[in-house]
């Protein structure tokens, strides 16, 4: 925010959910096997509450639409044995399956965190709806 002027109590929706970044890694038993160091990791955390607060939450897959990447950088899709996570970067590689329940504790879990980062910087984050 700084670099485009702003300051976090008059920066619009989108400069916070763009310009608050940090590294997003997807692991499978004990290893890493996607990271990105600059991800707009607000911006995640916000389609993920809204995504979780639809009808279609627990139905229909999950695919980040990013206001500064490709749509699909991070993926969560049903399958007969669970829910898997994926990225367009890794799009032969998915997650071992997961129960919705177990999915939904790891969201907020990530949920929880990105708020005390966002927190830890002296911003609100009430900007990102609870999930």
């Amino acid at each position: 925010m700084p670099r485009r002027g702003l300051t976090p109590q008059d920066a619009p929706l989108e400069v916070l959910l763009l310009d608050i970044e940090a590294e997003l890694s997807i692991w499978e038993q004990g290893q890493k096997v996607w990271r990105a160091e600059m991800f707009p990791v607000a911006e995640l955390a916000y389609h993920l509450a809204l995504w979780l607060q639809s009808p279609a939450a627990g139905h229909e897959d999950f695919a980040l639409d990013s206001m500064q990447a490709e749509e699909g950088l991070i993926r969560i899709a049903s399958s007969a044995e669970g829910w898997r996570v994926g990225s367009i970067f890794t799009p032969d590689f998915w997650t071992s399956p997961v129960a919705w329940d177990v999915l939904v504790a790891e969201i907020t879990r990530f949920d929880r965190a990105v708020r005390e980062g966002i927190a830890g910087m002296g911003i609100d984050p009430a900007f990102i709806p609870e999930p």
